[in-house]
């Protein structure tokens, strides 16, 4: 599972950092971003933003995506081997 955040839609609630600080953060200017090893990724809506979640955070970043305010949370699941072949 991969997550990004489109910051356009951030509300700046924070919410997404409280339910999983190991993938989100909040910067000084009050948008929150997907985060790798503590490191903010900053190209918002371009393949950089998107941050690999660990199997550990996946809930979390699911329950973050679900009470976020700005519905800004995006998760893009990755395919099963069915859906790559089509069978």
């Amino acid at each position: 599972m991969r997550v990004w955040i489109d910051q356009d839609l951030c509300t700046g609630d924070g919410l997404c950092v409280d339910h999983c600080p190991d993938v989100f953060v909040q910067l000084d200017d009050g948008i929150a971003y997907v985060a790798v090893r503590g490191e903010p990724l900053n190209d918002p809506g371009g393949s950089g933003s998107l941050a690999d979640v660990a199997e550990r955070d996946i809930a979390a970043v699911v329950q973050a995506a679900d009470v976020c305010p700005g519905e800004c949370i995006f998760i893009e699941l990755e395919p099963t081997f069915d859906e790559m072949t089509g069978s």
